[in-house]
């Protein structure tokens, strides 16, 4: 606990603030898995309407996805990454396909 001092406007004692280190979030990524049902045009819709990649951006991670079997859409905080992977994955199973996005720890 910290030290007691005086307020300079009374005789009340007050604690000090005890410093702290404050660290940054951690970063997860949004890692999306390839299968052999989702469409790639389907794909590259998440990209754009989920992750707010631009076109041609959204176009060049899908062709990662489809020839490595997966890729990375995004870098974010732990909530952020696990909001976008679940409507990526809700907007998916609701269109009928099992394309699936995972948050991943950096």
């Amino acid at each position: 606990m910290g030290k007691k001092k005086l307020d300079k406007h009374s005789d009340v004692g007050v604690l000090d603030r005890e410093k702290r280190k404050v660290e940054k979030p951690k970063k997860y990524k949004a890692v999306m898995y390839n299968d052999d049902y989702t469409p790639m045009d389907f794909v590259t819709i998440i990209l754009m309407e989920v992750f707010h990649k631009p076109g041609t951006e959204a176009v060049k991670l899908m062709m990662d996805v489809h020839k490595k079997g997966k890729g990375i859409a995004g870098v974010y905080t732990k909530e952020i990454c696990e909001t976008k992977c679940t409507k990526a994955n809700q907007f998916a199973k609701a269109s009928g396909y099992p394309f699936l996005v995972q948050p991943e720890r950096e």
